[in-house]
């Protein structure tokens, strides 16, 4: 007899997994499994990394404790297509079996696992078209003329020196400068002038230029 886990999720406080389980046992009972656990997620997003109840399912499945893994819908399951196959594949190397009620897959059988390859390509495709929205993206953004990221160095010592000694603080020195305050603090550790300029002490308030809305 095969040992199954159970594993439910659901997003809000005026849900509960009651109907995900009662369908999940009934089919436990038609295959003849042994329902050794039951995991849950109330008020869990798919979307979130962490999730307390997939996490003690997977530790658990880590240690052999199950045959296989039932769920009422796979979107109960991955937070997206990645998390999916990557859990699917997880479970594959496991050894453990996965049947979803919904989409009718249990990768236990020779059907199964020819979908599961099947999700796997879809998941690549998946990859191939982030990786090309995101280059597409910076080469439009280059092609505009926009700069990407903050600048590491400060272009224009000579008024960050100025803006020291009027006593603008570094905080405000970097929004004028449009660079982090801690490339501020490194051009000062490194450039003896500005130390020199520099007050340590001053917390934001004092500034000599206004600041960009």
């Amino acid at each position: 007899m095969k040992r199954a886990a159970l594993y439910c999720r659901v997003s809000t406080h005026d849900q509960d997994t009651q109907n995900q389980l009662r369908a999940l046992h009934e089919h436990a009972a038609r295959a003849g499994w042994s329902t050794v656990g039951e995991y849950t997620d109330n008020a869990v997003s798919g979307t979130r990394e962490r999730r307390p109840g997939l996490d003690a399912l997977m530790d658990d499945a880590r240690r052999r404790k199950f045959d296989l893994i039932a769920v009422a819908a796979l979107d109960r399951l991955g937070r997206n297509l990645r998390h999916l196959v990557t859990l699917l594949d997880e479970l594959q190397h496991l050894d453990i079996g996965l049947v979803s009620l919904r989409e009718a897959l249990d990768l236990t059988s020779p059907i199964g696992r020819a979908m599961f390859a099947l999700v796997g390509v879809l998941a690549e495709v998946e990859r191939g078209w982030i990786v090309e929205r995101t280059h597409a993206g910076l080469r439009r953004a280059r092609a505009q003329g926009k700069r990407l990221g903050r600048p590491q160095a400060v272009s224009d010592p000579s008024r960050l020196r100025r803006l020291l000694a009027n006593g603008t603080s570094y905080r405000a020195a970097a929004r004028l400068l449009e660079v982090s305050e801690g490339t501020i603090r490194l051009a000062v550790q490194r450039d003896p002038t500005l130390r020199d300029s520099a007050d340590d002490d001053l917390t934001g308030s004092g500034c000599v230029e206004n600041p960009p809305p």
